[in-house]
């Protein structure tokens, strides 16, 4: 996201976490759980180690043999490809990455879909905030946040159809949704000063979705209209509404990349109750098969401990449940020590592997920290 980092379009540095602090990351909050974040929840089995890149079709095969090879020989087990929903793209590149031994995934932007050049036909798709601006020509905080409305049977077909096109390539592990959510309704502390912004309260330009469809649907379930409320952030109701219509497009997801023999996966926020209060997203209650969530803990102005906090919360979460925990780890800033502890805290408390975003970023003297660890955990 470029600071509102998008994970990987021209221009566009990450996906993803533009999270809000409100505030899980103020001084203080969660003083005593950071302490005793080095939970013993570390579990027999492999330990995954996983990476995101973006493609690019003007590029050889030869150049990708070469940085699969790359990755494979560092200790990547999993790449995560964003082919920009191209499935073509990714039939020619995922037998590449299963010449090295990795395992492939389709990355996808799903209710943020910058550069859809089918949705750009349709206005009326997009996400509208509670002061009547679409993310059609008025997105909110940066020009790439091309919110669509999940609640439209029209916008929410279109992203199935692009599930079911990925789905269908030969050889990938899962489909990876990104974007499953709302725009941010909170940025992460460490951006605000970047946006000369303060975010104490939900603001009206960064609420969706408001448009007609959504709130005449809420309002033939609920009796009221959300355009009516003189707080909406207190309306439960209106909260659950939204929640359970990316909850909708998530499962619809997961019926079709099952279907056809796919897994399906996610880069979500830190855990579920900090995505819930930022961004809509609740995805402990999805039905998925493993959640990468993005705890950066740089854009929270958090310290390496607190990857083990956000890992074990999302972990305690999905309890009883049959989805993997991947902890997803920003490398860019990141001194290799660093990184070492941050990937120890992640399994500490009970990660299945660790993904780092993203691949043409980490250093040499990074990746070497990654095969000493990985090679360590194969002794």
């Amino acid at each position: 996201m470029g600071n509102l980092l998008n994970r990987g379009n021209v221009g566009m540095i990450m996906s993803c976490i533009l999270l809000s602090v409100f505030m899980v990351s103020c001084n203080g909050g969660h003083k005593e759980e950071k302490e005793t974040a080095l939970l013993e929840k570390e579990e027999s089995g492999p330990f995954k180690f996983w990476t995101w890149i973006t493609a690019d079709a003007s590029r050889t095969d030869d150049s990708y043999v070469e940085e699969f090879a790359k990755y494979a020989d560092n200790g990547i087990d999993a790449v995560l490809i964003n082919t920009y929903t191209d499935p073509e793209l990714l039939a020619r590149l995922t037998p590449l990455a299963l010449g090295m031994g990795l395992e492939v995934h389709a990355w996808m932007f799903t209710m943020n879909r910058p550069g859809d050049k089918i949705a750009e036909q349709h206005p009326e798709w997009y996400a509208v905030s509670r002061d009547g601006k679409s993310c059609y020509d008025e997105p909110p905080y940066v020009g790439y946040y091309k919110w669509l409305c999940p609640t439209r049977k029209e916008s929410r077909e279109h992203i199935l159809s692009l599930v079911e096109g990925l789905s269908k390539v030969d050889g990938v592990a899962s489909v990876h949704l990104d974007y499953i959510r709302y725009s941010d309704i909170f940025l992460p502390i460490g951006l605000l000063p970047k946006y000369n912004l303060q975010q104490e309260v939900e603001q009206p330009t960064y609420d969706f979705c408001y448009c007609e469809v959504c709130t005449s649907t809420f309002e033939k379930m609920h009796h009221k209209n959300p355009n009516d409320f003189d707080n909406p952030a207190i309306d439960m109701e209106w909260k659950n509404f939204r929640l359970n219509r990316v909850k909708a497009v998530v499962d619809a997801s997961y019926e079709i990349a099952h279907k056809n023999g796919k897994k399906l996966t996610a880069a979500v926020f830190p855990y579920p109750e900090m995505a819930d209060h930022m961004v809509r997203q609740r995805w402990d209650k999805w039905n998925i098969d493993a959640v990468l969530p993005m705890i950066y803990n740089q854009f929270y102005n958090e310290e390496i401990d607190w990857i083990g906090y956000a890992t074990g919360q999302g972990v305690t979460d999905l309890e009883k449940r049959n989805v993997e925990l991947h902890t997803g780890i920003y490398v860019p800033d990141m001194q290799p020590e660093e990184l070492l502890s941050a990937m120890k805290y992640a399994q500490k408390n009970g990660a299945k592997g660790v993904s780092f975003f993203d691949g043409p970023a980490i250093t040499e003297a990074q990746w070497k920290m990654i095969k000493d660890f990985k090679e360590s955990k194969a002794k």
